[in-house]
């Protein structure tokens, strides 16, 4: 499968989608208050951003035929 994302988009989603997953848990946890359905929402689109940082490919961008990647 052919990457689609670019180092500084994966760095962003990376970071973005920690900061997302741990608000969430957060919640759960009782250290913040953002409700159940944000808290349940911010754990998916954060595990979902990780996850698209880790394996490089993002099925949105392809589907619209964006390429963060550097020129090859």
């Amino acid at each position: 499968m052919e990457t689609n994302i670019g180092s500084t988009d994966r760095t962003v989603r990376l970071v973005a989608g920690v900061i997302l997953a741990a608000l969430g848990l957060a919640n759960f946890a009782g250290v913040v208050e953002l409700g159940y359905t944000v808290a349940l929402i911010a754990i998916v689109v954060g595990g979902v951003l990780v996850g698209t940082a880790l394996t490089r490919m993002c099925l949105i961008y392809r589907i619209l035929g964006v390429d963060t990647c550097p020129a090859r």
